[in-house]
């Protein structure tokens, strides 16, 4: 038992290089699972969002946990990566309440334009073009668009939940106290009490203890089964229409997916892998061509079967501050991901009530970093705090980033501080401003 033991430490060794990264495999297990429980809220809240736009919610279910599988594998497997990967928020709320209910544009449409901005990534990727163009843009608007998403997805939370309801005179007032509501509520102080604590996958708890009070309340009906085989994926799989994506009109849909995922995902991936220790001398991160590769591969499969934008997500970190150092710890999450396939009937029974509360405190993480913006300063305040508002009252993340980046151009152009806006921003201002009239 021992030499089989030694054996298999020495072919995880080899793969995952445990020893220089300074972990071990008992280390990778707890990062991995830790990772797991911090992020899986995604697969009760990317479908329930989703699923607005009328796409199968069962096949939604399953291809939540396949992309994230597969898509946490590639960075395992290619990046040797403790990084998890699946449909980011923020990105799901743009798909969702911009482009389709907004717009008005198919499903099938919108996944042709994930596809595209997957495509034109890889292409962007290659030679280092998309941290080129990162570094391209200011700080405080990359925080911003963070910040404004954050205000979008908590919008659509208490939206959900029905604290916040359409109102003629108002536009938006506070609904009901019904009991959904208050369930919802319970929910929600539950998973930040939790948060706050710093308890492992606490946002998870919420939706489990809000979704038992449902039950217990009459509110949710449990499924026959707890455990089956998960729901086919050929509703939603390979329907996306790439040529209808390939519309002018959709350019500047395409140019947000690119630009928001960009912010998120390699300000993730440059975080996390500096606290892995992948950051040399000179201040390059080793292996980040492959990470960015490994994002980029997973949007393009991930459109492929359904869904919106697979990106690294933030929630990485909490397995690296568990002990993960390699990629062992996301083939463990990733592990998880597919054995959560089998419990889809408990999934699918999941109400928006309870997920509500999840949408409410990612927008919290995703907002706090405002602090980091000086709005002292009117030539940064003013274009950062448009993008902020314009997300929420225009319900659309594309919207709010066009704002943002024509007043960033306006402001320091009326201004005279022309060194400030690089070629680079000159033509996302230009996009933007043809978006904006388009």
């Amino acid at each position: 038992m021992e030499k089989v033991l030694g054996r298999d430490e020495g072919v995880l060794e080899k793969l995952f290089k445990l020893n220089e990264r300074g972990s071990n495999v008992k280390q990778e297990i707890i990062g991995g699972v830790t990772t797991f429980l911090t992020m899986s809220y995604i697969i009760f809240v990317h479908p329930s969002i989703l699923s607005s736009t009328g796409m199968d919610k069962g096949a939604l279910i399953t291809v939540t946990c396949l992309s994230a599988a597969i898509g946490t594998l590639i960075s395992a497997l290619w990046a040797n990566a403790p990084f998890a990967l699946a449909p980011g928020m923020g990105l799901n709320a743009f798909f969702t309440y911009t482009l389709v209910l907004g717009e008005g544009i198919t499903w099938e449409d919108a996944l042709g334009v994930v596809f595209m901005s997957g495509v034109f990534f890889f292409l962007m990727a290659i030679g280092g073009i998309r941290e080129k163009i990162a570094n391209c843009i200011p700080a405080s608007l990359k925080i911003a668009v963070t910040a404004g998403i954050g205000l979008f997805i908590s919008f659509i939370g208490l939206q959900s939940m029905g604290l916040v309801v359409a109102s003629p005179a108002t536009l938006v007032t506070m609904g009901e106290f019904s009991t959904p509501v208050v369930l919802g509520v319970i929910g929600l102080i539950i998973a930040a009490i939790l948060e706050i604590r710093q308890v492992k996958g606490g946002i998870l708890i919420g939706i489990v203890a809000a979704t038992v009070l449902g039950i217990m309340f009459g509110e949710v009906i449990l499924p026959k089964t707890l455990v089956s085989m998960p729901p086919s994926i050929a509703p939603i799989a390979f329907k996306l229409n790439i040529l209808g994506a390939l519309k002018i009109s959709l350019m500047g849909p395409i140019f947000s997916f690119m630009f928001v995922d960009l912010f998120d995902s390699l300000g993730t991936l440059i975080a996390c892998a500096r606290e892995i220790g992948l950051e040399n001398k000179e201040g390059k991160i080793e292996g980040l061509g492959k990470m960015l590769h490994s994002d980029v591969i997973s949007t393009v499969i991930g459109a492929l079967l359904g869904t919106s934008t697979v990106t690294t997500l933030s929630e990485s970190a909490a397995g690296i501050a568990a002990g993960a150092r390699t990629g062992l710890a996301s083939v463990i999450t990733a592990s998880l991901f597919l054995v959560a396939l089998l419990f889809t009937p408990l999934v699918g029974a999941v109400p928006a009530f309870a997920t509500s509360p999840a949408l409410i405190i990612v927008g919290v993480y995703m907002f706090k970093n405002i602090r980091e913006i000086d709005f002292t300063d009117f030539k940064i305040a003013i274009p950062s705090f448009i993008t902020i508002l314009m997300m929420p009252l225009t319900y659309s993340i594309s919207v709010g980033l066009s704002f943002g980046f024509v007043a960033y151009v306006v402001v320091h152009a009326g201004t005279g501080e022309f060194d400030k806006i690089n070629p680079t921003l000159w033509f996302i201002g230009a996009l933007s401003f043809v978006n904006l009239i388009v």
